[in-house]
């Protein structure tokens, strides 16, 4: 390469760089613009969009909207909460259209409180697909769904985590924005920021205080990737000084993954926070102790917006194979209780999660195998709700 083209191609780098961290430093001062988070019980009429995704995520979706309108059927009835569909989520429409979120469908779950979605399928590099940044990135990007909270909970095993992954930042804040510098040299990007660290944090250490948790675990690789992680870190013990009986230690992610399969060790993680990349790792690694990532649903937490979701992705195998119809809902039933107790319905959220522990880990009367050897989900559907009637 000459030197002239190579300074040129240098040159369109910085630019492309430039673009990047000015963009980012406007998120910044749009968060420090925030105000307060919702307060739900001050509305009229609560809004739950119902977004079904793609692959069986619209069996799994649906499952979860009708165990959720059976709880609430009276707030229903009086107005107070309202079901609404918004389609046009599929890999279909969203590679039509060029966009992670069409600006329609965008605009009709901005219109929502809270959103109840289904998995969506994101394009990987050699599928012969558009690069289109995944949808669920792109959702939290534009809602600012800044804190993912994934629960495990396996009691026989001592383990009880709630998992604080930070959700628009780290290695996931610009995922689409790498770029090849040269032919032989490409470049992502890791962000952080004080702002996004310090929220995540509060919203961590809040949560151990009211649930009685006295340990928070930070988890980074801050003793090689010194900046971005070193400052989560400490941004992370900054807020901890605040909540002094509660005891904060650190992991770094490759040891993390390795205490939690300890038997001797991993009974004491409580709330385990992280920043994106690591936290989502580890999130999938800690649902496999409660039966895989299809049982384990998460919360997408903003101050204006929440979303709720299955971990897990939308299975297309599991569709072209005809076995849709025998997916596991409990996913997104385990969303369901989040979005119940985060809409200030706690004692539906116990009850729902109540059944789901005695559905799916004590009596088993239906199980679910993703095959016509199992139940379909909307049978498994049928038996939770059978659950709830009876512990009325």
């Amino acid at each position: 390469m000459s030197t002239e083209t190579y300074k040129n191609e240098l040159d369109l780098a910085c630019d492309k760089f430039r673009a990047i961290l000015e963009s980012q430093l406007k998120r910044v001062e749009n968060m420090k613009a925030q105000g307060g988070f919702i307060d739900y019980s001050a509305l009229d009429t609560l809004i739950i969009g119902v977004c079904g995704g793609d692959g069986i995520g619209p069996t799994i979706t649906k499952e979860s909207r009708r165990v959720l309108e059976f709880m609430l059927k009276d707030e229903v009835a009086k107005g107070k909460v309202v079901f609404r569909d918004i389609d046009g989520l599929t890999i279909e429409n969203r590679i039509a259209k060029g966009k992670a979120i069409p600006d329609d469908v965008l605009a009709e779950l901005k219109a929502c409180h809270v959103i109840l979605k289904g998995p969506t399928t994101t394009p990987q590099k050699g599928s012969g697909m558009p690069n289109i940044e995944s949808a669920n990135v792109a959702m939290r990007k534009e809602l600012d769904l800044f804190a993912n909270i994934r629960p495990v909970k396996v009691p026989e095993e001592g383990i009880n985590w709630t998992i604080f992954r930070e959700n628009t930042e780290g290695g996931y804040a610009v995922g689409s924005s790498g770029f090849n510098v040269t032919e032989d040299l490409a470049c992502d990007f890791t962000i952080t920021t004080k702002q996004g660290s310090d929220r995540i944090a509060r919203l961590a250490y809040d949560y151990a205080r009211k649930n009685g948790l006295d340990r928070v675990s930070l988890v980074t690789k801050a003793n090689v990737i010194k900046t971005t992680d070193g400052n989560f870190l400490e941004d992370c013990h900054a807020v901890a000084k605040e909540y002094p009986e509660i005891t904060t230690d650190e992991w770094y992610a490759d040891i993390m993954t390795a205490k939690l399969v300890d038997k001797k060790r991993r009974a004491s993680f409580k709330v385990i926070l992280c920043p994106n990349l690591y936290g989502d790792i580890i999130s999938d690694e800690a649902a496999e102790f409660q039966g895989g990532v299809g049982t384990a649903g998460c919360a997408n937490i903003g101050k204006r917006y929440a979303m709720f979701e299955a971990i897990h992705g939308s299975a297309p195998r599991m569709v072209n194979e005809g076995r849709a119809i025998y997916a596991d809902p409990c996913s997104m039933l385990r969303a369901a209780v989040m979005l119940l107790s985060h809409i200030g319905h706690q004692d539906k959220a116990d009850r729902l999660e109540r059944a789901l522990d005695i559905c799916a880990f004590e009596e088993k009367r239906l199980t679910i195998t993703g095959r016509d050897t199992g139940a379909t989900c909307e049978q498994f559907g049928n038996y939770v709700m059978d659950t709830l009637t009876s512990l009325s």
